[in-house]
């Protein structure tokens, strides 16, 4: 009994010093971190006014540096002021919705809300599309990335906060399929900034996991089974042209049969694993080595040997998602990498892989750090069923 009195006393010491910033993070052992965010942390309270709100950010957003220097801590509350004023203010600046920063915010935020509550504000502009935008006129074939976009932010936000699938986030749903195309794809950005925008893949594969992850049966009624037959076509005649199409697929095909097997699914985890880095991290120019074709603009070559946020956070979930167990040693050993390496602002930084795209990718690359530690269980809530 004095043995286990003694342990208790010990590990609230070690959240106290957690608490009060004494402690590096690379000496705090995870169960430790995990211990004091699941504690809120009472000697950093939430006030109301502290919510970050539309108006209280910049009317533009900030650059994004891999110069900023790394966070003494590992900061949950800290992550979630970042991702909440990098979508608010890319809503107030460009006045939409974007596959690299709004909707990865989605996915990601409400795995933070027990330490920083957020204005909801970005909710209700992804709403706001249906019961706004669309109210009168839907979209067209040639905007099919806007329902892509705000069905699968929706649909992550409703798994992660009601587990219910909402009436708006339905009808975002049912209109993906109106503006489908003939060939089972969709129109998406061709920006040449790999991996999210250079080409439609990745918004077919992100079509499927929203609706393969949409609660209440959505993937069983009648129009999305029409439109899940036609992407399967797209994706059987447009082969994937790099590890992270065959990262996607795997990943969507754990919700939609006929896209891929299980072996297939196994040599993509394998492929994966294959890539970490000694650091524990993983590149996401790493997953783009075998795009025949595909290079810099800038002549360098792909940056294949550093880890990032993206790169890192979009394994870890894979993994999980495929059926590694958490405590595998080299998800833990990634975990470790994304407890040390946020930076001060609470981003993670990700290099612009390819061509320079303003490293926005960092703010994808923040929403997957988030999403990694929630589904190895360091933050609460992940809505999956996986392994332990």
């Amino acid at each position: 009994m004095d043995s286990k009195r003694s342990r208790q006393t010990a590990r609230l010491i070690a959240i106290n010093r957690i608490a009060t910033n004494r402690i590096p993070v690379y000496l705090i052992p995870v169960y430790l971190i995990v211990v004091a965010i699941s504690s809120n942390w009472s000697g950093n309270a939430i006030s109301q006014d502290e919510v970050v709100t539309f108006q209280s950010v910049p009317a533009e957003r900030e650059s994004i540096s891999g110069d900023e220097p790394l966070a003494t801590l590992f900061s949950a509350k800290q992550a979630a002021i970042y991702l909440d004023r990098s979508s608010l203010t890319w809503q107030k600046e460009k006045k939409c919705v974007t596959c690299h920063t709004n909707m990865p915010y989605m996915f990601a935020r409400p795995a933070l809300q027990s330490v920083q509550k957020d204005s909801g504000e970005v909710r209700e502009f992804f709403e706001q599309y249906r019961t706004v935008r669309w109210k009168k006129k839907g979209p067209s074939e040639s905007q099919g990335f806007w329902p892509i976009v705000v069905g699968a932010g929706l649909t992550f936000n409703d798994m992660q906060t009601t587990g219910e699938l909402s009436p708006v986030t339905r009808d975002v749903l049912d209109l993906l399929w109106t503006v489908q195309r003939e060939d089972g794809g969709w129109k998406w950005p061709h920006c040449d900034y790999a991996p999210m925008e250079i080409d439609d893949h990745y918004g077919v594969t992100l079509a499927a996991l929203a609706v393969g992850m949409a609660p209440d049966g959505y993937a069983e009624t009648e129009a999305a089974q029409s439109g899940l037959a036609n992407l399967r076509t797209y994706l059987k005649n447009n082969p994937p042209k790099s590890l992270h199409h065959r990262a996607m697929i795997a990943w969507c095909s754990k919700r939609i049969d006929g896209v891929a097997t299980n072996d297939d699914r196994a040599m993509t985890l394998e492929e994966l694993m294959a890539i970490q880095l000694s650091d524990g991290g993983w590149s996401t120019a790493g997953f783009l080595t075998d795009w025949k074709g595909l290079e810099r603009n800038d002549g360098e070559p792909l940056d294949t040997k550093t880890s990032d946020a993206y790169g890192t956070g979009l394994a870890i979930v894979i993994s999980r998602e495929l059926g590694t167990p958490a405590n595998d040693p080299r998800l833990q050993k990634g975990i470790q990498w994304l407890l040390a390496n946020q930076r001060k602002s609470g981003k993670w930084f990700t290099r612009s892989p390819v061509n320079d795209a303003g490293n926005l990718i960092s703010n994808t690359g923040s929403a997957f750090a988030i999403l990694a530690l929630q589904s190895c269980g360091e933050l609460p809530g992940w809505p999956f069923d996986v392994p332990r």
